[in-house]
């Protein structure tokens, strides 16, 4: 049943990419051993000097003086013990602090090179605790997992040893039992336990997903008054992980007195017959002190050792979904040695485009346009006709189903995609910032900025003056996803991030559309201000935000329907001129009831 799921083949890899990365530390790692060595070394010679103490100074009518050397070198041998252990630990610190350092590093970047698809689809409450699980375990393997285990097999080895030569075979033959015992009883109980460990860890990202879904949404949450169903939704989790805990625990309690059972067989054993010795004086005291010493010398690493295999399987389990993660395939791979984008012009070409994100469900059809350099193009529509999404496929987030879109004559798909996305500044519907000052956030659009250069930047986008009112200017923070500042006050920092960024090629997604009228209007006037000169692509759903474009397109479903200027499509009186009369209508509407809402306040 192990086997068929692939978890041994899993667990290989696991160490084979371990192996690879920790390999550049060889000489640490063989430091490390050899310390380890001769720390047990040490350490099972201490049971030896205690013999030969209490053999000594139990026949003190033979003594002279007193033993003072073995005395001292029994203190030496513990010490010693000691201190090899704390070495070989110094040592090896830099080793599994770089490997999980190295992983925790590898999956950031690997999360980055993901698709959107991924993003969209991935819960970021549940993606953190895996990440956290997974470093975690990769620590402990490497660290306690590694010395625990290799050492306590050590250490049964030269205690097997030791008593082999120097007393009868039954004690190495119930020894070699108990441990095999042991051994047997610890694999196939932990084995077993490993279901609910792997349901604890489920249930428990679950828990956290959550969490920080309802917080993300507490205005939400607030709106509907929902807060009982949210309690009522987050505590059937918890009381579904409380049952899986309860579970483990209990398969936890018959592993760990299944263990002390066999270890307690084994001990009363190896004393009957030590005890039957001593009396029938074929041993001395200091024999039975030494086979009992080495007895709770190998029963506590046995101990160790259970709870070393049984974390390692815990922590093996944790590690999995990390390298799950660094197994997921980028939408996009790149071939390695991409030139970068050549921008002369900037102009940009969709020449027969077509993309869908489900093949049962097609976006967009045979779509071609020009966007000559320097020059405007709008794309209006309904919702769901494709607008966004030719954005996405201009910043290469997907690659296009069907025909090619160019940049001065560029296949996007055979340059880099960094280049493409360097040539290209973004003003979204929604700015998301980062939780840093708004200093940070504005520098963003590019890297080595100066507090000058960004400074500049606020003024262009017209939001310098209330950067500069606020008690710590560009130093405020902006809270989580920016949710400190106004709408129209993140949509002039992602203006001024752009102006810095001082891309050839611009896309406008919808940039003012969650703004009021006023909001829209002062922003617009900026957004004309950054795209003069520029190559611009504008998502707009307000089409009194694209009446200066120098072509507009109408997509529906997908296709485009119509496209000229704006005195173009209002005379040729089709869906443009639809969708324009019926937006004037509505602010027709506004503006007639503004007047009478502002009476009634007065009245009120």
């Amino acid at each position: 049943m192990v086997q068929s799921n692939g978890r041994p083949r899993g667990n290989q890899k696991i160490s084979r990419t371990l192996w690879q990365v920790m390999a550049i530390y060889r000489w640490r790692i063989g430091g490390a051993l050899l310390f380890l060595i001769a720390a047990k070394v040490s350490s099972v010679s201490v049971p030896l000097v205690l013999k030969r103490i209490v053999d000594t100074l139990s026949r003190p009518e033979q003594l002279s003086a007193l033993p003072i050397y073995i005395l001292v070198g029994y203190a030496v041998v513990r010490f010693l013990s000691t201190l090899f252990t704390e070495l070989r630990d110094l040592l090896f610190a830099r080793v599994t602090q770089h490997t999980v350092a190295t992983f925790a590093s590898s999956v950031f970047s690997h999360l980055h090179q993901l698709g959107s698809r991924f993003h969209a689809q991935r819960r970021i409450g549940t993606l953190l605790p895996d990440i956290d699980r997974g470093t975690n375990g990769i620590s402990f393997l490497l660290g306690v997992g590694l010395f625990t285990l290799v050492p306590t097999v050590i250490e049964i080895g030269m205690v097997l040893a030791i008593m082999g030569t120097r007393y009868s075979g039954w004690y190495t033959a119930i020894i070699s039992v108990t441990f095999l015992l042991y051994t047997g009883f610890t694999v196939v109980f932990t084995s077993r336990r490993t279901i609910y460990q792997r349901r604890v860890n489920k249930l428990d990202s679950t828990a956290k997903g959550r969490l920080a879904d309802s917080l993300i949404n507490y205005d939400s949450v607030k709106y509907f008054t929902n807060e009982s169903l949210e309690e009522r939704r987050f505590e059937g989790i918890m009381e579904r992980w409380a049952g899986a805990v309860l579970a483990n625990q209990k398969a936890l309690f018959a592993l760990h007195v299944g263990q002390s059972g066999v270890i307690a067989l084994g001990v009363g054993a190896v004393m009957l017959l030590a005890g039957e010795d001593v009396v029938a004086r074929g041993m001395t005291v200091g024999d039975l002190v030494l086979i009992n010493a080495y007895m709770l010398q190998i029963c506590l690493p046995l101990n160790a050792l259970g709870f070393v295999y049984r974390e390692m399987k815990d922590a093996t389990v944790n590690a999995e979904r990390l390298f799950q993660l660094l197994r997921e395939e980028p939408e996009i791979v790149e071939p390695p040695g991409l030139p970068a984008l050549r921008v002369t012009s900037a102009g940009v070409n969709f020449e027969n485009v077509s993309f869908h994100y489900d093949p049962e469900r097609p976006i967009l059809h045979q779509v071609s346009f020009r966007i000559p350099p320097g020059k405007t193009v709008a794309v209006v529509g309904g919702s769901g006709s494709g607008k966004s999404t030719l954005a996405r496929l201009l910043l290469r987030f997907y690659d296009v189903t069907a025909g090619q879109i160019t940049v001065d004559g560029q296949d996007i798909r055979t340059v880099s995609s960094e280049s493409l996305r360097r040539a290209i500044g973004v003003v979204p519907q929604d700015t998301i910032l980062f939780n840093d000052t708004i200093a940070y956030n504005i520098g963003y659009g590019r890297n080595g900025a100066t507090q000058e250069d960004i400074v500049v930047a606020a003024k262009a986008a017209h939001v310098h003056d209330f950067i500069a009112s606020l008690p710590l200017g560009y130093d405020t923070p902006v809270g989580e996803r920016g949710v400190k500042l106004s709408g129209g006050e993140r949509q002039r920092m992602a203006l001024a991030r752009a102006m810095l960024k001082n891309p050839p090629i611009l896309i406008f997604d919808e940039a003012t559309s969650a703004l009021d009228t006023q909001s829209e209007r002062a922003i617009q006037n900026e957004l004309n201000r950054l795209s003069r000169g520029r190559t611009s692509l504008v998502i707009a759903h307000r089409l009194s935000t694209v009446v200066d474009a120098d072509e507009i397109i109408v997509l529906e479903h997908g296709r485009i329907v119509e496209r000229g200027s704006h005195a173009h499509l209002l005379a040729h009186g089709g869906v443009y001129a639809s969708l324009w009369q019926m937006q004037l209508r509505a602010e027709v509407r506004n503006d007639a009831n503004a007047p009478t809402d502002h009476a009634a306040e007065s009245t009120a």
